[in-house]
């Protein structure tokens, strides 16, 4: 078995509309691109903040450009209209966890992946209000986005934590913290252990300025010593990058001894052995 469950049918242009991108035909892309890479279990997860919906929880400037889509006219249509998984990407947002919690609960998800693009200080993967400026050191940004990731985790909203080391998502373009980073990593892992929530092994970062898998290896080493199991994805955008660098996700999973991957259904968690060999097999 090998999963995607990460991915977007839409793309991110403000312009994208719903009504060219939630189709049968679009979904289907997406289907045989996962079939010809040996993936079974496919979702979607769109990002909340596409939703009208998601203005209950957060009135920021760049939500606000981009909240036009009724997100439940997407449930359904997932629902009605292909055999994908439902899920959505759901920001996590200090001091909005109840509000976040009214929007999740009342939509019937497989899964939900949590995900830290913004910090009390700005975003840390665009540059439009991004937590990178003057007066804010490297340290002080990486400390705060692992205690923030800690507390996604532990807030009990999510069933996947997604890209959980997205600070490094301009590689060598933005200052890193000096020495063993592992000391950043270690204050979001009490969250992941408390909670038993499931760590993302996302490919997406090898499309990204860093050119890195998430998480750093020594990163996920720690969350599998946590106990936390794995949910693959490759956070695709377009049929083009579902299952993209699948291989040097299996072989990281190999190596550090993980051997099932979750799956998930009306939010209930199962395990199911990493089927590497039948990905190998088709392609």
């Amino acid at each position: 078995m090998l999963t995607d469950y990460h991915l977007h049918l839409r793309s991110d242009a403000h312009e994208a509309s719903a009504r060219e991108h939630f189709t049968e035909a679009n979904a289907q892309r997406y289907r045989s691109a996962a079939s010809e890479r040996g993936i079974e279990e496919l979702g979607v997860s769109e990002h909340i903040y596409r939703f009208a919906q998601a203005l209950s929880i957060w009135q920021h400037p760049f939500w606000a450009s981009y909240a036009h889509d009724d997100l439940d006219a997407y449930c359904s249509f997932v629902r009605e209209h292909t055999d994908l998984r439902l899920g959505i990407e759901a920001d996590f947002l200090a001091g909005r966890e109840e509000q976040t919690a009214n929007v999740l609960q009342a939509r019937a998800f497989d899964y939900v992946v949590g995900s830290v693009h913004f910090t009390s200080d700005g975003a840390l993967d665009m540059d439009e209000f991004g937590v990178w400026g003057p007066g804010r050191s490297p340290e002080q940004i990486w400390r705060r986005y692992f205690q923030t990731l800690g507390e996604a985790a532990r807030s009990g909203l999510f069933d996947v934590l997604a890209h959980p080391d997205l600070v490094k998502y301009w590689g060598s373009a933005r200052p890193l913290p000096e020495g063993d980073l592992r000391r950043y990593y270690e204050l979001a892992i009490d969250g992941i252990a408390e909670s038993g929530i499931a760590v993302e092994v996302s490919t997406a970062g090898l499309r990204k300025p860093v050119k890195e898998i998430y998480p750093a290896p020594a990163f996920l080493a720690m969350c599998l010593e946590a106990g936390a199991p794995v949910a693959l994805s490759s956070d695709a955008h377009s049929p083009e990058d579902v299952g993209a660098g699948y291989e040097r996700a299996l072989e990281l999973l190999d190596e550090l001894g993980v051997r099932e991957l979750c799956v998930f259904e009306r939010r209930q968690r199962t395990l199911a052995p990493i089927g590497a060999q039948q990905a190998t097999e088709r392609g």
